[in-house]
């Protein structure tokens, strides 16, 4: 089944090898998109571009940049003419207390996952509303949805929470030219992010208050994102989906 056939998809932040970024990109690729993946490491984004095959690309690129991600992108657009999916997977996470947040660290968490979420999405609006067609997707989380999850402090709650607005915000505007967005919050996901930081006790403890008790998994997000990127989404924008196995139920 190839749902992305003839599909251009941009996945930021997705050289990890257990990442949801990697999982998103592969399952993309595994459905016909041609992916490039972009990351702060230029080496490992095109080694992480390799795995997926030759016809995808692996490109540098810090979305706290505006300038860079404008270069991505018009790179993309030199060699494929057009940028039909974005996925805005690359943040970053502090388990910090509301006291303990310096400036650098606002600014780090802010940055990355809501102003490198802006600047990514601004480089590929202007392609996506001449050809009248795009997907946006968001990565939030049940942290914006709940006050806080297993890692993130207060700002990385307040940068989510953010994404949301912007996914909506973009939604309204870029509806009219047939570019959807949306967002995913997930819950608990085991990914590197997650690995070696939680003890046997703590896992137990969060697998509790998980109705369908287990914890995530990265395919389970990037079956998620394949479904906003797809057609089979085609009436859905500005929407927030739940990938948490229940433990956020309104």
């Amino acid at each position: 089944m190839s749902l992305l056939k003839g599909k251009f998809a941009v996945v930021t932040g997705a050289a990890s090898a257990r990442g949801l970024g990697k999982a998103t990109a592969k399952l993309f690729a595994e459905h016909g998109a041609t992916v490039a993946i972009l990351d702060l490491d230029a080496e490992a984004a095109r080694s992480a571009a390799a795995d997926l095959g030759p016809d995808h690309v692996g490109l540098a690129c810090n979305v706290t940049d505006k300038a860079a991600c404008d270069a991505a992108i018009a790179e993309l657009l030199k060699r494929w003419g057009r940028v039909d999916i974005l996925v805005n997977n690359a943040g970053i996470t502090q388990p910090l207390k509301v006291m303990d947040i310096g400036p650098s660290n606002y600014d780090a968490v802010l940055d990355v996952n809501l102003r490198g979420t802006l600047y990514m999405s601004q480089a590929v609006i202007p392609g996506m509303r001449e050809q009248k067609s795009g997907s946006i997707v968001n990565l939030s989380s049940v942290s914006a949805q709940r006050g806080g999850g297993i890692f993130g402090g207060p700002h990385y709650s307040a940068a989510k929470a953010g994404v949301l607005g912007l996914t909506k915000a973009m939604a309204r505007e870029l509806a009219p030219a047939n570019v959807r967005v949306n967002a995913i919050c997930p819950g608990f996901i085991a990914t590197d992010i997650t690995a070696g930081k939680l003890t046997p006790d703590m896992l137990e403890k969060i697998v509790e208050g998980i109705p369908m008790a287990r914890a995530g998994e990265a395919s389970d997000v990037a079956g998620c994102a394949l479904f906003l990127a797809s057609d089979l989404s085609a009436y859905c924008t500005g929407t927030e989906v739940d990938v948490n196995g229940g433990s956020l139920i309104h």
